[in-house]
Parts: structure tokens; C-alpha cells; sequence
């Protein structure tokens, strides 16, 4: 396989999109793929990442799911892939597209590649910043803050473990020029993996980047978002999606709320490139599982930009959890967890000659209101709470040494005017569990750039353009 079939595509004025799952690794059905190439899929888009779970992974560099699980994902998808002569596109590989991760995917394709005898050109494209190039665009004034704005100067960059760029279709549409098979980006648009190959082939950018937003998520925007993915078919005037299962449903409804999701404002969204405007998209039922969408607009931006983000290290964590059932104790549950925080203050200074500023403690009192805080209404005494007490601290041994002094308070704590010692249950033993670095994500950036492919490398296994 070379290029992607550009007549085909051409004559029939359409583009077919499979978007298997919300992430590689997350697993689907292989007869759903099945279904999708048969329904007339002319690329396979699949985000490989997220930041769902916080900074950790970009931090760090490591993904999210197993090898295992990514294994068997791109077992079905490249065989699909390679059969149907249609390209694999994944996105933000290795959870956070840093290059490791891009790297770590690639070398799970080669050994599926080299076991199934399959010959495919793999292209990847690199999406991490060093922190030096980012300081040059900062010096320039090309970086600028997103809502809320939040300060940036060199040092918060140097701090960053990693930085990554967040592409948009442009440097994904390169390597399918370039003739790639199987596209391994790094930190990208989750919409532009889906939208590249459509709009390489001149459809609409209003319907294809509303029909890949959609779809961005696989079967979320169906009624059985655990069955599989979709299928989205673009063309001049709009596009349609219908389930990959076939016990699922589309509906005008399901369709229209994805653009809830992720989205500051449900009737537009940008991308580097410009707006996404569906203020006047309508959402028609085809049949019981297939949605026609038109109308969607797209408004190109006077500036290209692309989003910055970087992880860096805040300190260490050690966290303790315990269970409480006293009723006596539950039915105070504020009071206690106040002289909780009073009584571990007081005792870090007796012991440790620690003032609050020297460290960071977070009491969580799950089944009462560790979720909402202060909003929860908590009308009735729980019935059981599960109290959580995260240490932060510049090194591991110190927030451990924290998190040490709380152990008997966490165990036998009294109120007040309790006359006696309650004791509680600890989930561990030992009641400590050191978590080592925490991260915090330190850029809310976009930077402006003349070039929507400058930073972001193609190599592949058989050329490469930088």
C-alpha cells in the first residue's frame, strides 16, 4: 500500500471514517472493524491518549494502558487496515504524545507487523518541545496565555519534565501525502486524526470537523457507548454516522450532546486552524440508528496556533486511607475531620518543627463529601466514611514522616466529648503508601506560529521530512 486510493475517494465525493474505540487499548469488538470497512471506511482514526488522568503520564512519559492491551488493539487494526489498502491513523500515542510514547506505540507495531508479515510504511511524527525553543517563541511574544491566564516565564519552563505541542491535521495530512500506511503522532487534536485524511481529499472543513468530533470518542455518541465504535461518512453538504455494533443506536439526541463534552461552549470548539461553529448544524434521524448532520460552518482564525503543555514535578506524596463506622464519630463527621486538621498541625511542629507552609496535607472524606466539598448537601449522617489523607511534601521521606504523625490520629482520633478511644480501620498495612512524584500540569499556552507543521518532525521507516 502507498498512497490512499485518491480516484476512488474522488469519484464518489464522500469520505468514510472508522473510529473504533475512544482510545487505543480500551478494546473493542474485531467484528465491529469488520462491519466498518464493509460499510466503505477510507482511513481508521483512533486517539491513543489523554489527559484525563492528570499530568502524571506527561510527566513521566509513560502510558496509561498496558502494552497488552495496546497489542491486541493494533493486531485487529492493522490487519484491517492492511487488507482494506486504507491507512491507521493514532493520535497522542503513549497516552500523552510525548516522543517516548510515540516511540513505545511504534515499536508495538513493528513487532505486530514483523509477526503478521505485513510490509506497511509507519510514519511518525514528533510533537515534544525542549524547553529552550519554547523560551525563544516566549522572548518573541509569540506565546500567549488561554482563560484563565495564568503567568509564564522561563524558569516555569526549564522546571517541565516535558512539553509537547498539540498538532492539528496538518503534519497528519503531510505523512499521508508522504505515502504512510500507519500514522503514529504525538500529542494531537483528538479531532484531527479523524479529520485529515477527509480533508486532504477537499470535503467540507465545516462537516468533517463536526463529523470527527462526533465520532472523536467512538461509540460515547451512540446509546451503547460500550459496543464498539462508529462509522462517519463525509460528503459536500454534511455528514452521517451509524454505530459500528449493529444493537446500537445513533440518535439525533446522542449525536447532537457530544458537543457537551469538552467543550468550553456546546455550539463551537477550536482547533490551531479556526472555529468550529455548529449554531446552525440539524440533526435528522435517517432510521432507528443512522443521524444525518448538516449545516455546520467552520471560521478560519486570523492566527494560526498551536496548544502547549508541560508537566512538572511539585514535590512527593505519601497517602494514608482509613475507614470509619463509629456512628458517634459520623454523626460529627465535620467536626472530627476539623480537629483532625488542627491536631496533625499542631503535632508536625511538636514533632518534625514544620510550619503548614513547609508542606501540603489534603483530608478527603469519602461517602460524605469528598467529591463536592462544602456543595455537597449531605442532609443525613453517612453511613460510613472512607477518609483519605494525601501528603505533599519537597521529598518522599518527609511527606512519609507526615503521613506517620497522622497514623494514630487516623486510628483512634476521639471528638471532643467522646470519653473514650474509637478505633478505626486502616485499608493497608503498612498504613502508609509512598506515591513518589506528583505532577502538575504548569501550561495553559498557545503559541502562534507561520508554519502548522514547524514543530512537529516526520520520520518513517522508509523517508523522512523534517
Amino acid at each position: 500500500m502507498t498512497d490512499p486510493d485518491m480516484t476512488d475517494i474522488a469519484k464518489a465525493q464522500k469520505v468514510g471514517i472508522l473510529v473504533p474505540a475512544g482510545m487505543l487499548g480500551a478494546g473493542f469488538p474485531p467484528d465491529t472493524i469488520t462491519r466498518g470497512i464493509a460499510l466503505g471506511a477510507d482511513v481508521i482514526a483512533i486517539d491513543g491518549g489523554s489527559t484525563d488522568s492528570g499530568p502524571y503520564y506527561l510527566g513521566t512519559g509513560m502510558g496509561k494502558n498496558p502494552k497488552e492491551a495496546v497489542l491486541r488493539d493494533l493486531r485487529i487494526l492493522l490487519r484491517a487496515a492492511a487488507a482494506a489498502h486504507i491507512p491507521l491513523i493514532i493520535g497522542s500515542c503513549g497516552t500523552s504524545g510525548t516522543d517516548s510514547g510515540v516511540d513505545w506505540v511504534a515499536a508495538i507495531v513493528e513487532e505486530v507487523l514483523s509477526s503478521a508479515g505485513l510490509d506497511l510504511s509507519v510514519a511518525r511524527i514528533y510533537s515534544e518541545q525542549t524547553p529552550d525553543t519554547v523560551i525563544e517563541h516566549l522572548a518573541a511574544g509569540r506565546v500567549h496565555p488561554l482563560a484563565p491566564p495564568r503567568s509564564l516565564n522561563a524558569a516555569d519552563l526549564r522546571r517541565c519534565e516535558h512539553i509537547v505541542g498539540v498538532m492539528g491535521h496538518e503534519p497528519i495530512m503531510q505523512a499521508l501525502h508522504d505515502g504512510a500506511d500507519v500514522i503514529l503522532a504525538g500529542r494531537a487534536t483528538d479531532t484531527a486524526i479523524a479529520a485529515a485524511l477527509a480533508l486532504m481529499h477537499g470535503m467540507p472543513a465545516g462537516p468533517t470537523w463536526h463529523a470527527a468530533k462526533v465520532a472523536e470518542c467512538g461509540g460515547q455518541c451512540t446509546t451503547s457507548p460500550r459496543d464498539g465504535g462508529v462509522f462517519a461518512q463525509i460528503d459536500a453538504t454534511g455528514f452521517t454516522i451509524e454505530p459500528l455494533d449493529p444493537n446500537a443506536r445513533c440518535t439525533p439526541q446522542s449525536v447532537a450532546a457530544h458537543m457537551l463534552y469538552e467543550t468550553a461552549n456546546p455550539f463551537q470548539m477550536r482547533e490551531p486552524a479556526g472555529t468550529l461553529v455548529v449554531s446552525d448544524a440539524t440533526y435528522t434521524a435517517l432510521d432507528h440508528r443512522r443521524v444525518r448532520v448538516e449545516g455546520s460552518a467552520f471560521e478560519q482564525a486570523a492566527q494560526y496556533t498551536i496548544k502547549l503543555e508541560g508537566a512538572a514535578i511539585t514535590g512527593y506524596q505519601t497517602m494514608s486511607f482509613t475507614g470509619i463506622r463509629d456512628p458517634k464519630i459520623l454523626a460529627q463527621i465535620d467536626v472530627w475531620a476539623h480537629t483532625l486538621e488542627e491536631v496533625l498541625t499542631s503535632r508536625i511542629s511538636q514533632v518534625l518543627g514544620l510550619e503548614p507552609g513547609d508542606y501540603d496535607t489534603d483530608l478527603r472524606l469519602y461517602g460524605y463529601n469528598a467529591i463536592l466539598g462544602e456543595l455537597d448537601p449531605h442532609p443525613a449522617p453517612p453511613q460510613e466514611v472512607g477518609v483519605m489523607l494525601l501528603v505533599n511534601a519537597a521529598t518522599q521521606d518527609l511527606a512519609t514522616a507526615i503521613a506517620k504523625v497522622a497514623n494514630p490520629l487516623m486510628l483512634h482520633l476521639p471528638t471532643a466529648d467522646m470519653t473514650h478511644l474509637p478505633s478505626f480501620a486502616f485499608a493497608t498495612s503498612p498504613a502508609e503508601t509512598e506515591r513518589g512524584a506528583v505532577y502538575e500540569f504548569t501550561l495553559n499556552h498557545v503559541v502562534d506560529v507561520d508554519d502548522p507543521c514547524q514543530m512537529f518532525p516526520i520520520k518513517s521507516n522508509r523517508t523522512a521530512h523534517v
